[in-house]
């Protein structure tokens, strides 16, 4: 595991912000699905893939970005 924490920390700022924008997609898609006409299973799998993804995202994207690079989207959003 710390292997994998070490990796995740060497990529880029672009790169952590690029897979924050991903976590923000499966969000979306996990929730999303109930408008779609689908059975109460099909949509309780695709709930769980996404929802699934979008976790994996998140914490992903706090490992490549830090502590120094959260408080640079912090700022970014407060500019906004």
């Amino acid at each position: 595991m710390d292997k994998i924490k070490n990796w995740l920390s060497t990529l880029s700022f672009k790169t952590g912000l690029i897979v924050l924008g991903l976590c923000v997609v499966c969000y979306a898609v996990s929730f999303a699905q109930m408008l779609l006409p689908l059975s109460v299973k099909a949509k309780g799998i695709i709930w769980v893939v996404f929802f699934g993804l979008a976790k994996t995202a998140q914490y992903s994207a706090l490992l490549i970005l830090g502590k120094a690079g959260m408080d640079k989207v912090r700022q970014w959003i407060r500019r906004g």
